[in-house]
């Protein structure tokens, strides 16, 4: 038996005159709580649509990293070319993401991100018709442009979710999303790889291979326009022609958003976080088969547990957020953001110094939960920045994880010393979990001291919000729902 939520106010459009979630009709009927099991329109059908889809954009993303030992060995190139194709893959979305944050602001995400994930799809399959240093890093280039999705995939939960959860909604997507970066290691390295290279040479095989995640994408970008919705009270084409949704200028919302100093500073923190795990996701495997002198398969298994942490790491530190969110307010969020990257930072610094393999992946392990629970954290605080310029601010942000990607990536491949390069690392992370004491939004207390505002105070100290919740006899009946819409 179904049980429907009648909430929000009565509008004279909203596609869904009921939902299966509890809404805040002050909040544009976005969701107070998170059902894992339930895929009801449109709240917890754009939750999941929104994190399988980054999921596959990281899985075409990554497709050949671990493979990147075999490429070097048929194309004949340098380590220095393979870091120049690492480096362009990371770079091809920074631009995407400035523009794509306006762009979710006036257009909605659903429709973005199947276009991106869809154009992704074809450098992909072309991968394996590189013959140079060149072509190689070219593809990856465009390849990369599909790393752009989490713009879409942040400003989609936001949309659908309210402020009390967001940090926690942001994390699962944006986690699980990412946990695409370990899957593709394993399955790529150590499953497909092997298997295609039973019935054909090795150069073959790493040529072929990515065939299969580009259809998959293709096939994903496509599916996920037709199903979801852009936010709780349907598309935003239908919204803007009914007249309940003003249109919205993407110059001015990325003005906005380019404006605000914590934009900036989020900037930064962000690049010391994902940027890091892209660099990890691009070296990692490599990392292991030079240093520990292990196969290929072996190595890209061990790889893999990077990305996999992502499986609960992003959503924890969101999780955190949000907790800390309900008892000291935006404060609660900077403290939590701090000490996730001050973590971080430190786990950089043992494992450049770690010399023994089972150790390596001891720390390897911490090393990533605090690198995606600083993740998480960072887009618990994005959307309290500047509201109305969110979709802006959610692509910037997101740019600078690209940004600490290259930066760090050009260390890795003009230093001599690998461990050089992760003291940089560390370094620099320390640096960016500083620059928190400098965030500092109106309305809010900071670190540094001021006061909440009465509204905002009243708002984070309500109780009795439930943040996670697994239905049991409670659904959705979508067909009933949309024969009313």
């Amino acid at each position: 038996m179904t049980t429907e939520v009648d909430q929000g106010k009565d509008y004279e459009f909203k596609k869904y005159k009921t939902y299966a979630l509890k809404v805040d009709p002050n909040q544009d009927d976005k969701a107070t709580e998170i059902r894992l099991c339930n895929f009801s329109r449109p709240h917890m059908r754009a939750f999941h649509c929104s994190w399988w889809t980054f999921f596959v954009a990281f899985f075409i993303w990554f497709a050949i990293a671990p493979l990147l030992s075999e490429v070097k060995i048929s194309l004949d190139i340098s380590k220095q070319d393979i870091w120049t194709s690492n480096i362009c893959s990371v770079a091809g979305t920074i631009v995407m993401r400035f523009v794509l944050g306006p762009l979710c602001d006036k257009y909605g995400a659903r429709t973005l991100m199947g276009i991106v994930l869809m154009g992704a799809s074809i450098p992909c399959a072309l991968i394996g018709l590189v013959n140079s240093a060149a072509s190689l890093a070219i593809t990856r280039f465009f390849i990369g442009l599909g790393g752009s999705t989490f713009v879409m995939c942040q400003y989609w939960s936001t949309s659908m979710f309210s402020k009390e959860i967001v940090g926690t909604a942001n994390a699962l997507v944006g986690g699980w999303g990412n946990l695409g970066g370990g899957v593709t290691q394993l399955v790529m390295g150590s499953v497909l790889f092997p298997l295609f290279k039973t019935g054909m040479s090795a150069d073959l095989a790493w040529r072929t291979v990515s065939i299969v995640p580009a259809i998959v994408g293709f096939g994903t970008g496509f599916i996920i326009t037709r199903i979801s919705d852009d936010c709780p009270k349907g598309n935003f084409k239908d919204m803007k022609e009914q007249g309940i949704m003003t249109e919205v200028s993407a110059s001015a919302s990325f003005r906005d958003g380019a404006m605000n100093l914590n934009t900036w500073l989020l900037f930064i923190q962000y690049g010391c976080c994902f940027g890091v795990e892209l660099t990890m996701n691009n070296a990692s495997a490599s990392y292991f088969k030079e240093v520990f002198e292990l196969t290929t398969e072996s190595a890209s298994a061990i790889a893999s547990i990077f990305g996999w942490m992502n499986l609960f790491a992003r959503g924890l530190g969101g999780f955190t957020s949000d907790k800390l969110n309900s008892k000291m307010g935006l404060r609660g969020r900077l403290i939590a953001q701090v000490c996730f990257l001050t973590v971080e930072a430190i786990m950089v610094l043992i494992f450049a110094r770690t010399k023994s393999l089972g150790l390596s992946i001891f720390i390897l392990v911490i090393f990533s939960s605090m690198v995606q629970a600083a993740e998480g954290s960072t887009y618990g605080i994005v959307p309290y920045v500047d509201p109305a310029a969110t979709g802006s601010i959610s692509g910037i942000v997101g740019a600078g994880g690209n940004s600490g990607a290259v930066a760090f990536g050009l260390c890795f491949r003009q230093l001599e010393k690998i461990s050089t390069a992760f003291n940089i690392m560390g370094f620099s992370i320390f640096g960016s979990a500083v620059l928190t004491f400098l965030i500092s939004v109106k309305g809010h207390r900071s670190l540094l001291g001021g006061e909440d505002s009465e509204a905002n105070k009243a708002a984070w100290q309500r109780t009795g919000t439930a943040t996670l919740a697994v239905p049991g006899d409670k659904g959705f009946d979508e067909d009933a729902e949309e024969a009313r819409a």
